[in-house]
C-alpha cells in the first residue's frame, strides 16, 4: 500500500465555542486512512498571550502558512467573530496561492454564518466522509 499523504489543516474556530473544535478533531482522527497535523490555536495555546492584535495576527497567519487547507466552523456565531474574520482574510490574501476554505455546518444546524458561507470554496455537512474527502479534493 502506497504511503498516505499528511494533510497540514488549519481549523478556524471561536475559542467560545471551543467543543466544536475539539469534536471536530475526534472525528478527523477517527477517520480511516487520514492522516493530519492540526496547526490551529485551540483554547490554551500560548498564542493567546501575544502582546498585541497585530502580533496575534502574524504568529495566526504563521500557523496557517505550512496548511493545505483552512477549515472553518459555519455556525452563526462566526458572523460576530473578528478574529475568524481576520483568519478568512489570512487565508485569502496573505499567501502567493490563496489557502481553500472548507466550511463545515454545525451538527443538526441549518443556519451558517454568512461570512463564511461566503468565503468558504466548499461547504460540507458534519459528516466524516464529506470533509475528508473535500480536504483531499481541495488541499493545495
Amino acid at each position: 500500500m502506497p504511503e498516505l499523504k499528511t494533510y497540514n489543516i488549519f481549523l478556524s474556530h471561536s475559542w467560545s465555542y471551543s467543543d466544536a473544535y475539539e469534536k471536530l478533531i475526534r472525528l478527523l482522527k477517527q477517520a480511516p486512512y487520514f492522516y493530519f497535523k492540526d496547526y490551529s490555536v485551540p483554547k490554551d495555546d500560548p498564542i493567546h498571550n501575544a502582546p498585541n492584535s497585530q502580533e496575534l495576527y502574524e504568529a495566526i497567519k504563521t500557523k496557517m502558512a505550512p496548511c493545505h487547507v483552512i477549515l472553518a466552523m459555519a455556525g452563526v456565531y462566526a458572523t460576530y467573530s473578528t478574529w475568524i474574520k481576520r483568519e478568512i482574510k489570512i487565508a485569502k490574501s496573505e499567501f502567493q496561492v490563496p489557502k481553500p476554505i472548507i466550511a463545515v455546518k454545525p451538527w443538526a444546524q441549518t443556519n451558517i454564518s454568512q461570512v463564511v458561507s461566503e468565503n468558504a470554496d466548499e461547504i460540507v455537512g458534519w459528516n466524516t466522509d464529506s470533509i475528508v474527502s473535500t480536504i483531499r479534493r481541495l488541499a493545495i
